[in-house]
Parts: C-alpha cells; sequence; structure tokens
C-alpha cells in the first residue's frame, strides 16, 4: 500500500486516506486520465512497448514513463524486457489489470450516453459469438435493479464502527 500511496501523491496531489472506500482507495491508482487511457489501450488496443502507447495516446514520454511506472508498483502490469542495448520492455496486463475491463465498459457506455453527440464512437463485442457487450447493475438475490435509485450503500465488514454509525445516521458522503 506505501507504493500505492507514494505513486497517488505525485498523481493526483492528494491521498484518500480518510475515505474508508473501494472506490477513493482505486483512484489512488486509476483516477488519472492518461491511467485509464494506458489501461484502456493495453486491454483493447494491442499497446504493450513504450512507443506503442507513446504513439496511440501521444502523451509527453515522462508522464508516459511514471504512469506505467505506477502501474507496474500497483500491480495491474508487469514489465518484461525484450531487447538489451538498450533495454527495452513490454508492458503486460495482469489479472488485476485484465481485471479492469468492466470498469472500462461502464465508463464507456456512461460516455456514449452523455459525452458522445454523433454515436457510439467505439463497439465492445464477444470475441465467442459476437454479441455486444455491456455493462450491468444486477441483484445478487434477485437478478434485478430496473433503476440506478434501487441502490443504496450501506456499511461493510471493512468500515470502522464509528464510520458504520455515522454512515447509518446520515448522507452517505
Amino acid at each position: 500500500m506505501q507504493v500505492l500511496l507514494r505513486y497517488a501523491s505525485a498523481m493526483l496531489g492528494k491521498t484518500y486516506d480518510s475515505q474508508v472506500c473501494s472506490a477513493a482507495r482505486a483512484l489512488e491508482l486509476v483516477g488519472e486520465r492518461w491511467t485509464l487511457l494506458l489501461v484502456r489501450d493495453a486491454l483493447f488496443g494491442g499497446a504493450r512497448r513504450f512507443s506503442d502507447f507513446q504513439k496511440s495516446l501521444g502523451i509527453a514520454t515522462n508522464i508516459l514513463a511514471t504512469r506505467l511506472d505506477g502501474l507496474v508498483e500497483g500491480g495491474m502490469m508487469e514489465r518484461r524486457r525484450y531487447s538489451r542495448n538498450p533495454d527495452l520492455y513490454v508492458y503486460l496486463l495482469t489479472d488485476k489489470g485484465r481485471e479492469f475491463v468492466p470498469v472500462i465498459i461502464a465508463l464507456t457506455e456512461w460516455g456514449d450516453r452523455w459525452a458522445a453527440p454523433d454515436g457510439k464512437p467505439v463497439l465492445y463485442s464477444h470475441t465467442v459469438c459476437g454479441g455486444e457487450i455491456s455493462q450491468q447493475l444486477t441483484c445478487a438475490g434477485c437478478g434485478e435493479v430496473r433503476d440506478p435509485a434501487e441502490v443504496h450503500a450501506r456499511p461493510g465488514p471493512g468500515m470502522p464502527a464509528e464510520m458504520a454509525a455515522r454512515m447509518l445516521s446520515g448522507p452517505f458522503p
């Protein structure tokens, strides 16, 4: 966690230590636009080499190096040398990085609805059957969530007791 927090300080200018929230803590690693786009390009664009990411995104090399280092330190990517003299590396997604697919899909769907005036710029499909991929909320009990307003937050087992009491007594921060 120390490495993650050190990287977050450089990336975001602050950490979310006071937040007992998995979403806030995830933002410490992936809450910066270049980082999200690097993971997206690794997942769906075939980017593996430093030059692939640089060419695809047009990102400054110093920022790219910092973001890739952070993804490696955070366990979302691993760096493997493929050439010596000079040393060149590929950046490969770990299981942790590959499991970010639903987040990219959900963010894309939200963007398609609210930030794509000319229609969906990218379509995600299932390689096995060709069907369009979508991210959906589902209830583990009944299998349905018809409206996002049906979702509420409650304290989980990782919530300290004093914060759980505050959460139950008032608006969730």
